[in-house]
């Protein structure tokens, strides 16, 4: 590694431990605003499984929290997904599409029954699916004609071919609730669904209850009776319960709190890498991003393996590329992998007529290389991403001023086209097969957590070929995608900068936990006692 390089990440990353400790969101327990939890939550049942995570449920309905009753186990969809991301059945024991991709069957369980002892009907299928299609959420990506009936199938015909319309079914805001979930007017009143666990008891924003449908016993350990899910939303809390005994399992810890818990004599600590990527998105329409050079320059200048270790504890989450490992069939290992380079940096911003200016920033034709980044506090690690990353660019004469706001401030930005350079975490496994969030991030218009003003015919043909064509054979699938992915990193619209693990804390008391990596559940009915 070369001399200017150490001193880059020096620089960079005292920088932002500077900005660490000057933020009270990373403070002691003690000044955090869920500290009363650490000594709230009482173990009054110890066959009781208490499952902790910074979520809070917003909502009854499907769109708001559907997710946290999906993790749970209380409610189901057609369709599921291994960890591999392929289909496998669900409600639906079998899918099919016609020739020509405009119409799916899937073939309906019997038998089943809601929580309340009513029959799981295909009416009732149809009736959820209905008023998914009606609300804002995924079933919108496709062009839905009509939804019928023949006998125990369900036929959903499109307006137009779309390949992975099934992976849209797996979605949690297409969960499947008993009838009697309904109000009079539509509205979810209470969460009746057809899981391996029911609602026992619901205490909105912040706590719920479930047991189990069918109590099970086994000789080889006790089965999961009851479980109970609690939003704390300080990782810091998390940690100190866990080390109490007070939780069984705890998602989504931060680097001090995983060095707090590894060894411990009450807790494990399970981990798996998401699909989800810290991305710094640029506006290829600004007239100092549009040059291919300039972008490039960026990417250089990033020392992700240094952010990874530095900030995350983790340097295998440095960003080779978009698509994450946990994306099996998009991660491409064959891609020549993004790297840090400052002084082939600096040659192409000399390339594109930057050149160095007395106060060590850039200039060409009186104006200064100087633009603004902006991330926000939600994911507490960006604003610390994001001053390492001014640091870095400032070793190649780019001068950064980071705009630490709220998440809404990125896609605002993007529709005002003010936006220059912005920093977030992009969930790329919100549905198992990608296509559909990547025509939405690279399409022709772009989109608000991907591309801006990137003019290229080529990704979003690519892409429209993967959803449109209603048989794409598996080797034409595979290169395709690894088309898109090597487009994307040549042309840079946006830069990845690091790669998202998520960790978990599982009581000793526990055994057969894993982590789901497209968190769609916590699998607790896998769970036992030891």
């Amino acid at each position: 590694m070369s001399r200017d390089l150490n001193a880059a990440r020096r620089r960079a990353l005292l920088a932002a431990a500077a900005l660490a400790a000057a933020h009270p969101w990373r403070s002691a327990l003690a000044h955090g605003d869920d500290a009363p939890h650490a000594h709230a939550i009482a173990r009054a049942d110890a066959s009781v499984l208490t499952v902790v995570g910074p979520w809070e449920m917003t909502g009854l309905d499907p769109s708001r929290s559907g997710y946290m009753f999906a993790r749970m186990e209380v409610v189901e969809t057609l369709l599921e997904v291994d960890d591999s991301g392929h289909l496998r059945a669900g409600l639906a024991t079998t899918w099919r599409v016609s020739n020509d991709g405009l119409q799916w069957r899937f073939a309906l369980r019997s038998g089943r029954r809601y929580h309340d002892g009513s029959a799981l009907t295909p009416a009732s299928v149809l009736a959820c699916l209905q008023r998914a299609a009606e609300r804002p959420g995924v079933l919108r990506l496709a062009s839905i004609a009509t939804m019928h009936l023949e006998g125990s199938e369900l036929v959903i015909s499109l307006r137009q071919p779309f390949g992975p319309f099934p992976y849209l079914l797996t979605h949690y805001t297409t969960q499947i609730l008993a009838p009697a979930s309904f109000d009079a007017k539509g509205n979810v009143h209470a969460i009746i669904g057809s899981g391996p666990y029911r609602i026992r008891s619901l205490s909105l924003p912040q706590q719920f209850d479930v047991e189990r449908v069918a109590l099970i016993e086994s000789g080889q350990g006790r089965p999961i009776q009851r479980a109970r899910y609690i939003s704390v939303s300080r990782a810091e809390t998390r940690t100190l319960l866990v080390q109490s005994g007070q939780a069984d399992l705890a998602f989504s810890l931060d680097p001090p709190s995983i060095r707090a818990l590894q060894d411990h004599p009450r807790a494990a600590l399970l981990s798996t890498m998401l699909p989800r990527t810290t991305i710094l998105k640029l506006n290829a329409g600004h007239p100092f991003l549009a040059d291919v050079r300039v972008r490039r320059a960026i990417a250089l200048c990033i020392e992700r393996e240094g952010i990874a270790r530095a900030l995350l504890r983790d340097s295998d989450l440095g960003a080779t590329q978009l698509f994450p490992p946990a994306l099996a069939r998009w991660h491409d290992a064959g891609l020549p992998p993004l790297h840090t380079d400052l002084k082939q940096a600096r040659r192409l911003l000399e390339e594109a007529g930057w050149r160095l200016g007395a106060d060590g920033v850039r200039r060409r034709e009186g104006q200064r290389l100087e633009l603004s980044l902006t991330t926000f506090v939600d994911r507490p690690e960006l604003p610390l991403i994001a001053t390492a990353l001014q640091e870095e660019m400032r070793q190649v004469g780019i001068a950064v001023r980071v705009l630490i706001g709220n998440s809404g401030d990125i896609p605002a930005g993007h529709r005002s086209g003010l936006l220059q350079m912005a920093l977030a975490a992009r969930n790329y496994g919100n549905l198992p097969e990608p296509v559909a969030s990547l025509l939405q991030d690279f399409g022709p218009e772009g989109g608000d957590w991907g591309a801006m003003g990137w003019r290229n015919a080529e990704v979003p043909a690519l892409l429209a070929q993967l959803a449109t064509t209603p048989t794409v054979d598996a080797d034409r699938s595979r290169s395709l995608r690894q088309r898109i992915a090597a487009v994307l990193q040549e042309q840079l619209p946006v830069i990845p900068v690091v790669w998202y693990r998520q960790t978990c804390a599982v009581s000793r008391r526990l055994r057969g936990a894993s982590i789901d990596p497209f968190e769609r559940s916590y699998r607790i009915s896998s769970l036992q006692w030891t």
